[in-house]
């Protein structure tokens, strides 16, 4: 299994409305994208503010396997998402790791 993490750091045209259709777009790659197990997305709720850095939207996915993370990428639905993302993103940490 495979853990994909995400965080998205958005410019200030982004609205409460777009951050939640966002969140809905990411919640529904369950039984949409081929190896997901297992998905998890939220708004940033932490109270630790001297380390939120303005990332607001986070996101997990666990992957049957390597193969299954692989072609995500380049997954039509994955593709809309970040289509969907163009004018609002700023910045994005992504990481990836085998599940042990």
């Amino acid at each position: 299994m495979y853990e994909h993490l995400v965080i998205f750091k958005f410019n200030t045209n982004i609205t409460p409305t777009k951050q939640q259709e966002l969140l809905d777009q990411l919640l529904a790659f369950r039984g949409r994208i081929p190896g997901i197990l297992d998905i998890s997305a939220g708004i940033n709720v932490t109270e630790e503010t001297e380390n939120i850095h303005d990332y607001t939207l986070g996101l997990r996915v666990t992957f049957e396997d390597l193969s299954s993370l692989r072609s995500y990428g380049p997954h039509p639905v994955h593709q809309k998402f970040v289509e969907s993302l163009d004018g609002i993103l700023e910045n994005v940490v992504v990481v990836d790791y085998p599940k042990v």
